[in-house]
């Protein structure tokens, strides 16, 4: 997060805000079902910090999850229907 630029403070407590604002914003990830884990939520943040482009960033997050639904959809195998008799 943007607190690791500030020289001044010592890094334990750097490390600790980092940590609570990851975790309110996961928090928040989780309430608006966003489907984010923590790294990937951190990594997110990392990279819109390190100049991101917030909204192309959620573009690619939503492209990649589509490639990754249609391919586990490919891989799936066709369940056998089975005929009731009476």
């Amino acid at each position: 997060m943007s607190t690791l630029n500030n020289s001044n403070e010592d890094p334990s407590n750097i490390v600790k805000s980092t940590r609570e604002a990851i975790d309110v914003l996961y928090d928040l990830s989780v309430l608006l079902g966003t489907g984010l884990d923590r790294q990937t939520l951190a990594l997110c943040v990392s990279m819109v910090e390190d100049g991101a482009n917030p909204l192309a960033l959620a573009s690619v997050v939503q492209e990649l999850r589509m490639e990754a639904e249609a391919r586990s959809s490919k891989a799936r195998p066709v369940e056998s229907v089975q005929r009731v008799t009476d």
